[in-house]
């Protein structure tokens, strides 16, 4: 969302009409074209509750429900013309599953009679029910357009984020050097998957896909590294988020030829 703030704030300022107290929800409003931004940050798009654990509350531990859609940010889609949907990261830790009301696995837990389902799973479940959702929203605008962004992922080298990994490479990989066969990629493939689900029985709303894995997957020189002053960060490489400016730009790149592409269909449509 910065990288695309950065882009539209050359063409005009916009104001910060409305940022919730916990920084997650944000709203910048351009007054001339009267357009707003807003940006919605949701751990899995569905239903989550922080599991307890020995009488702790804040575990980063997850049971997950599926084919639940998280109302916090699906209550906005009434409001919007355009939404761009990402997720998966906080998939990629321990986390229990849910379907109808009921466990169904896990993710990493290592638990006898608990299924490891795995992330591509979890995720493809998610957001085939999010995709689902928002094409039977009756309170949206029929002419919405979603697109799906698939996963940006991470460069961690020599161990995880809290278990010493760093990202300190200067340069792009080669073709050569990227494993089409990782998990990111596999990511990548369900969430390909449901957005080719939808796009065959959806009617009036559009769906658009951003397809960045690949390209992203080449660009392990353009994290913070361990030169992003964030409190939660201090002492750990940031091999997650990107660089401004830098790799992320061309997400704007993406996102710009795909709406002039379905802003001629429009037109095309309408003449």
């Amino acid at each position: 969302m910065e990288s695309l703030l950065c882009l539209l704030s050359q063409g005009e300022t916009p104001k910060d009409v409305y940022k919730d107290s916990e920084d997650r929800f944000r709203t910048f409003y351009f007054p001339s074209h009267n357009f707003a931004l807003m940006v919605y940050w949701v751990r899995f798009l569905v239903v989550a509750e922080e599991k307890g654990i020995n009488g702790t509350t804040k575990t980063d531990v997850f049971d997950i429900h599926l084919d639940k859609i998280d109302i916090s940010w699906a209550q906005r889609l009434r409001d919007l013309d355009y939404a761009v949907i990402s997720d998966a990261h906080w998939f990629f830790r321990k986390n229990y599953l849910y379907e109808g009301g009921r466990q169904i696995g896990c993710i990493y837990c290592d638990e006898p009679n608990v299924p490891d389902l795995g992330v591509p799973f979890a995720v493809g479940k998610a957001f085939g029910s999010v995709l689902e959702y928002i094409n039977d929203c009756k309170e949206c605008k029929k002419g919405l357009v979603t697109f799906l962004r698939t996963f940006s992922p991470a460069h961690f080298e020599h161990g995880s984020w809290n278990g010493g990994g760093t990202c300190n490479r200067t340069s792009p990989y080669t073709e050569e050097q990227i494993n089409l066969a990782s998990t990111e990629m596999e990511v990548r493939s369900v969430q390909v998957k449901e957005f080719e689900k939808i796009k065959k029985r959806t009617e009036g709303k559009r769906f658009e896909i951003l397809d960045i894995t690949r390209a992203m997957m080449m660009r392990p020189d353009g994290h913070p590294a361990l030169h992003w002053d964030n409190e939660y960060m201090k002492g750990h490489s940031d091999c997650i988020h990107w660089c401004l400016p830098g790799p992320i730009d061309v997400w704007n790149d993406l996102l710009i030829a795909v709406l002039q592409k379905e802003d001629g269909h429009s037109t095309h449509s309408s003449s």
